[in-house]
């Protein structure tokens, strides 16, 4: 029986950091060999991190990223290994270096070039045109790269019906909520209808607003999920494969043998490179099948993960945080704490990703702020463990007060004097910032966000805006399923239950403003994510004058959203890279010109 051993290391490279990222591939490489590992994989442009974006338009960053993968060479002895780097010949391309015993046998370059939602890939390669197969001694296999694989007769089918048995594909296929089912299914299909071993290398870690969720899999020639890497965290995936099985289950089915005809009588048959002589199979104890029982040879145990509906969320954004402040070597975050359920789920956030030790918060109460809302924050900070210092800001409110009191002479009260409160705060946890290095955390969420409730350069301020694109829905949930981990809860019940409000002027409730956030988020969602019109969104039952208050509120306020922090995208969608408006913009979408005045809009 012919058996591989193979492997992929779900690796957390830093974007830029080329001599980091190729000492952690080295580690990984020996960690590899160790394990009897033949072919081994690194996820896409594994030597740059990814996304690189402009620091591909410097000629050194190029050089340099090729150097460095000359440096892998001598650590291929005995071991083939596929690596993601940026190739440059007649253009740039994203490409995959197969080495193998030394010596650099061929380079892969990626086809298919996504240019929608966060990538830009066009902007800076070429697209391959090409496909390879790589025949070793005991295995003909090829190599895709991420997008190549999400097209049904992209270059994985090409590679089969040429004769691969294995194709690998390394990706960056970043995460959003479901993302991962999505890929399981899409990865398990391409696998059984080209009836070829498929592995899916993914990237794990957080880049600005992006997080990579790992979860590399292998699925066999039958579509079973066979092996699966862990989730939000760094993995050596080995799995042992039974090459017979793929010809096996091809002599069973004619549908390869008409693809490899039509190659042949279309001229389209591949390049083979070969290395033979060097690589041998792996004994049969390699090939320990996960499928069937003695048994019951038929009961499928395929390889899984069950998770929580807000655990890979909650994990997402703790992945985010912690790789946002350790690549960018801030030690410690600040955070304003309100006693609100968004500040509260912020802070708990910080502690479970980078320690208590790391976080401090800060309570900044006025004179509307409510004696509830700060023993909320001190019981937080109590369960949390982290220190809460407590600066009130209703001294400096006076003064600006004083300050303006002429210029603002025989003007009401408005939103001004509530948005000064923010920007106070705002000041204060920079100059926190600006004092001890501390990174600034910003507590707005995706729906107080999306429609402007917030205040810019006040509870917008800061360095990363961690909750972002978490709808307000959504906080609670996340609320609740981090108090149902602990035996005691972390976040006070009170926060959980008051309605939520600003508290910058008496009595305020987001109700005075904004719908019901449910009728908020469902709103929100259709015509962020789903890009519907105003009329669509109605047609799902929502009341008309609402649906178009909200609608023109998202699009007023895009000039805010451009100014704020970067977010963790954990929607299909998030404001920001994904989401591109123009600020200058008089497109209606549907909805009519209401003159819509709402609180903290300046």
């Amino acid at each position: 029986m012919r058996c591989l051993r193979v492997g992929m290391a779900q690796i957390n490279p830093v974007v830029g950091d080329l001599e980091g990222n190729c000492k952690k591939i080295i580690q990984w490489i020996r960690a590899a060999r160790k394990k009897g590992v033949q072919i081994l994989s690194f996820p896409e442009l594994a030597v740059t991190g990814y996304p690189p974006k402009d620091l591909l338009l410097k000629p050194s960053f190029i050089r340099q990223n090729r150097e460095c993968l000359l440096k892998l060479l001598p650590e291929t002895k005995g071991i083939c290994v596929i690596v993601g780097f940026v190739d440059y010949t007649d253009d740039l391309y994203n490409a995959a270096a197969v080495l193998h015993d030394g010596k650099w046998i061929g380079t892969q370059h990626k086809i298919f070039l996504p240019n929608y939602d966060v990538f830009d890939e066009h902007r800076y390669f070429q697209q391959g045109t090409q496909s390879f197969l790589f025949d070793l001694d005991c295995a003909l296999f090829g190599v895709t790269i991420c997008e190549d694989i999400w097209f049904p007769d992209g270059p994985a089918v090409e590679l089969a019906r040429n004769g691969a048995e294995l194709v690998v594909n390394i990706s960056a296929s970043p995460f959003h909520a479901g993302k991962a089912g999505i890929r399981r299914e899409m990865i398990a299909a391409r696998a059984k209808d080209s009836l070829v071993i498929l592995m899916f290398n993914n990237m794990v870690g957080g880049q600005d607003d992006l997080v990579f969720d790992g979860r590399s899999m292998v699925a066999d020639q039958q579509g079973h999920l066979i092996s699966l890497g862990k989730a939000f965290e760094e993995d050596l995936i080995v799995s042992g494969l039974a090459l017979e099985d793929v010809r096996h289950d091809r002599l069973k089915n004619p549908r390869n043998r008409r693809r490899a005809l039509e190659a042949k009588m279309s001229g389209k048959v591949l390049t083979v490179i070969s290395s033979k002589g060097i690589t041998r199979c792996a004994d049969k104890g390699a090939c320990k099948k996960k499928l069937g029982t003695r048994e019951n040879p038929f009961q499928l145990h395929e390889a899984h993960e069950d998770y929580h509906p807000y655990e890979e969320v909650y994990a997402a954004l703790k992945l985010g945080l912690s790789d946002y402040a350790r690549k960018n070597d801030f030690k410690k975050v600040v955070i304003g704490i309100s006693g609100g359920i968004d500040s509260a789920l912020t802070a708990t956030l910080a502690v479970d990703a980078i320690g208590a030790d790391h976080v401090v918060g800060v309570s900044m109460p006025s004179r509307i702020s409510s004696m509830e809302s700060v023993e909320d924050a001190k019981i937080l900070a109590g369960n949390l463990g982290i220190p809460l210092k407590l600066i009130p800001i209703h001294d400096i409110h006076d003064a600006f007060m004083a300050t303006l009191s002429s210029v603002f002479k025989g003007r009401k009260k408005d939103v001004t004097e509530e948005n000064i409160q923010a920007r106070i705060r705002g000041m204060i946890l920079m100059a926190l910032s600006n004092k001890f290095g501390y990174l600034v955390i910003s507590t707005g969420n995706k729906s107080e966000v999306g429609v402007g409730y917030a205040t810019l350069y006040g509870d917008m301020a800061g360095g990363l805006a961690l909750i972002s694109d978490v709808p307000k829905t959504m906080v609670y949930q996340l609320a609740r399923y981090r108090n149902s981990l602990a035996k005691k809860p972390v976040i006070p019940e009170r926060i959980l239950t008051k309605p939520p409000s600003a508290e910058l002027s008496p009595g305020q409730k987001d109700s005075d403003t904004l719908p019901d956030y449910e009728i908020l988020d469902g709103i929100l969602h259709a015509y962020v994510e789903l890009d519907e019109s105003a009329s669509e969104i109605v047609d799902l039952g929502y009341d008309r004058k609402t649906v178009h208050k909200i609608i023109r509120m998202i699009d007023k306020n895009e000039y805010k959203r451009q100014q704020a922090a970067p977010g963790i995208r954990i929607t299909p969608r998030a404001f920001g890279s994904g989401r591109r408006l123009p600020i200058t913009n008089k497109y209606s979408d549907g909805y009519k010109k209401l003159n819509i005045k709402n609180q903290k809009s300046k």
